[in-house]
């Protein structure tokens, strides 16, 4: 696995945008954990398929905050991804991993998003209004659902046959499936390229030389532009106490 950034992805249901990411060849991160929110989640079966390590953490149970921030900090996990995931993460979580944790929501945010749009009921709404286009959004999380900054969206059409699960398998497959690896392949390779340069300064300064431009083998100029979220460094991690172990 070597420096590849170390992924966890958390689910509750069957797990098709897991696969999706599993099955993607992502040269600059790797998927270490899978964490459900449901022991029956078709998605754990997808990660023991892979090799991948699992964990419920059942989002009910007392302090469900510290025992999520305890599994991840555990397995150094750098990226969370949700994945299908019906749990509403505490803010002591999204405050341990800031501009650290992305989620897929099948439309293009704002429209049909916030509490209760899920699964097919996204499908619904969108076909109950009439829309001609919808979606799939992969966006950073905040302290409101669905309200994170927007990474990407990409488009799918709506056809006058629809159904909510015609819909639904469409969205999947031309939007999910696509947009979710290849953001997480962008923010691997951001996090990578922020880590060398980190480490180039790190030793000029033990050797007293000034900082240089990094060379066009860390940063790609052909690329475009990427935001700054790309040169964060690692999550913050909360202080356990004194001798807390390690789950």
């Amino acid at each position: 696995m070597g420096d590849k950034v170390r992924i966890a992805v958390l689910v509750s249901g069957g797990g098709t945008n897991l696969r999706a990411l599993l099955e993607d060849d992502n040269p600059w991160g790797a998927v270490v954990l899978v964490v459900s929110s449901r022991a029956d989640a078709g998605a754990l079966g997808i990660a023991h398929e892979h090799g991948v390590e699992t964990v419920v953490v059942d989002g009910k149970q007392a302090d469900f905050a510290g025992r999520l921030i305890e599994v991840l900090t555990s397995h150094d996990v750098e990226l969370v991804v949700l994945a299908g995931y019906l749990t509403i993460l505490p803010p002591e979580v999204v405050a341990a991993y800031p501009r650290r944790i992305v989620n897929v929501h099948p439309a293009l945010l704002p429209s049909f998003g916030g509490p209760g749009f899920y699964g097919l009921r996204v499908h619904e709404a969108a076909l109950a209004r009439g829309v001609k286009v919808t979606g799939a959004t992969v966006h950073f999380v905040d302290d409101v659902p669905d309200h994170g900054e927007i990474i990407a969206q990409k488009a799918v059409d709506v056809l006058p046959d629809d159904t909510p699960e015609t819909l639904q398998r469409r969205v999947m497959q031309q939007a999910e499936w696509v947009l979710l690896p290849q953001v997480v392949r962008d923010l691997c390779r951001g996090m990578t390229q922020g880590r060398q340069i980190a480490e180039r300064r790190t030793l000029f300064a033990q050797l007293g030389r000034p900082t240089l431009t990094p060379s066009a083998s860390v940063i790609d100029t052909d690329a475009p532009a990427r935001p700054a979220m790309f040169a964060l460094g690692r999550p913050n991690r909360p202080n356990r106490g004194p001798g807390k172990e390690q789950s």
